[in-house]
């Protein structure tokens, strides 16, 4: 298991632990099955940043706290120099880095994300959460599905869509995707 899916587990269950909720309570509040919210918590699955953010949202705490275990606090104005914010590999072809981790109370969460190529007969992952989600594209070419309208984004190609809706992410053309990536609930 990758490190640091397994803090983000940890986490996760002593958020749970804390509140002194049961499995089943944390599953329906986020609209999650049991079976799904337990494997977040075993760490046995990919953690997807929209669920974690969910999570977060509906008790009260910041994603920076759950994904990363810090506490953002500054509430004027937060610097993240040129590759230096917070990251994490959800899996080998994603990773997310965090942009404005130490912001308190921010009401969005800005995050550069990169996208490694897979094999083109790999099936699209496809999500949805509650909100919105804004994604510039700054390297290579994406790919994305919203809802079975298929668009392809270049750089300097920007989209902003209703994050309710079903959407799948892939790089094109064996090379990676670099894109700026604004997730508001």
């Amino acid at each position: 298991m990758d490190e640091q899916i397994r803090q983000i587990a940890e986490r996760l269950k002593g958020l749970r632990d804390a509140l002194e909720l049961s499995t089943e309570e944390v599953a329906a509040d986020c609209g999650l099955t049991v079976g799904e919210y337990e494997t977040l918590e075993s760490g046995e699955q990919d953690l997807s940043v929209s669920t974690l953010q969910k999570i977060a949202h509906r008790y009260g705490i910041t994603l920076d706290e759950l994904m990363f275990g810090e506490e953002p606090k500054m509430n004027y104005y937060f610097l993240t120099r040129k590759e230096t914010g917070i990251s994490v590999e959800r899996v080998k072809a994603y990773k997310y880095e965090l942009l404005a981790s130490g912001f308190k109370d921010r009401i969005a969460d800005p995050f550069i994300v990169t996208i490694e190529p897979k094999p083109a007969d790999t099936p699209l992952f496809f999500n949805m959460h509650p909100g919105q989600e804004f994604h510039l594209v700054m390297e290579g070419r994406l790919f994305v599905n919203i809802d079975g309208k298929e668009l392809v984004l270049e750089p300097g190609d920007s989209l902003y869509f209703d994050s309710g809706k079903p959407h799948g992410l892939k790089a094109l053309d064996g090379k990676p995707v670099k894109f700026l990536a604004m997730i508001m609930q």
